[in-house]
């Protein structure tokens, strides 16, 4: 246990830190699995769609550094070439 006041402030804030980014990572799985529901669906628009509220997701995330933003940006590459490899197999 914390022996200094200081100490013991700084643990319960760590508490309250630790619950708010596990809850944004949350968010940011959440975001990236309905992508890639829409890209299993196979309808193009929807996948789209999704992506473009998702991006807006990671990026919040990323600017809060609970992510770092090459990570954001890798997440965000893949989930677009999965969009763009649909429209491809759609019409092949």
């Amino acid at each position: 246990m914390a022996n200094s006041a200081q100490a013991r402030k700084r643990a319960r804030q760590t508490l309250k830190t630790r619950a708010r980014n596990a809850s944004l990572r949350s968010t940011l799985r959440t975001a990236v699995k309905r992508v890639r529901q829409a890209v299993a669906a196979g309808d193009k628009t929807v996948a789209q769609n999704v992506f473009r509220e998702s991006v807006s997701v990671i990026d919040r995330i990323a600017d809060k550094k609970i992510i770092h933003k090459n990570k954001a940006a890798r997440h965000k590459s893949r989930l677009s070439a999965q969009i763009k490899a649909l429209s491809a197999s759609a019409s092949a």
